[in-house]
């Protein structure tokens, strides 16, 4: 069963992958452009000479944007499909639509939406070279506190829910999730490397466009992968065991 989950899980990547793309192309790219300009605008008032690109901005933003979404995505999918065999049948009695959709979610907020809340996204070309090494250490940190808040507050859920029900079990370890992360969050120092005078507007766009490709690619896996499972699961003599 794993091994046939896996084809899915990877086939439904790339569909991610490619709606990804679309999306990004639409809606992310055109900000990433502006923010260039704004970059060599203030090269030249600063009489800096233009750097030379290794990589023209057209493949950049085609051949070069569709590999790397594409490639993550496949990645994504096959992980994605791991875990949801992994969970099958030891997640309560959530069919396996459920399942994927739940699975999805909790990867969204997990791996996406909480970190990014502390550490946002940024352009490539705005920041300052000498604190993007040390706000990219931060943010995966942060990720990695995130799993591990997120694995604590599975555990109190599942100690919690056979003595509780399942709506206040579910509830308080939320709860639990998000009290640690606030700690963490307060814990951790913030970095603002975006110049004062970028606008604000640009970067608000930026980043709900980045927060978009992600939403777009994790609601293509949860949805799309949880009706292949459960068309195959349901095929008759089929076996859940890997």
């Amino acid at each position: 069963m794993t091994g046939q989950l896996l084809v899915r899980g990877m086939l439904v990547g790339l569909l991610a992958g490619i709606l990804a793309f679309g999306f990004a192309k639409v809606f992310g790219e055109p900000q990433i452009d502006k923010a260039i300009a704004f970059e060599d605008q203030m090269a030249q008032m600063h009489g800096d000479a233009p750097e030379e690109e290794l990589v023209s901005r057209e493949v950049q933003s085609t051949f070069g944007l569709f590999t790397g979404v594409v490639t993550y995505s496949v990645s994504l999918g096959g992980i994605f499909a791991l875990v949801f065999a992994y969970s099958l049948g030891r997640v309560g009695k959530i069919g396996p639509r459920g399942l994927a959709a739940l699975l999805a979610l909790a990867a969204f907020v997990t791996l996406i939406l909480v970190p990014g809340l502390k550490y946002p996204a940024n352009p490539p070309s705005i920041g300052d070279p000498a604190t993007i090494a040390q706000r990219t250490k931060l943010f995966f940190l942060m990720l990695l506190v995130s799993v591990i808040a997120a694995v604590i507050a599975i555990n109190a859920a599942r100690k919690l829910i056979p003595a509780i029900g399942i709506w206040g079990g579910s509830i308080l370890a939320v709860a639990l999730y998000i009290v640690i992360m606030a700690v963490a969050g307060s814990l951790f120092p913030t970095i603002n490397e975006v110049p004062e005078a970028f606008s604000a507007v640009l970067l608000w766009k930026f980043r709900v466009a980045s927060l978009g490709i992600q939403l777009v690619l994790w609601t293509t896996v949860g949805l799309t992968f949880g009706w292949l499972a459960e068309r195959k699961l349901n095929l008759p003599g089929f076996s859940t065991r890997a």
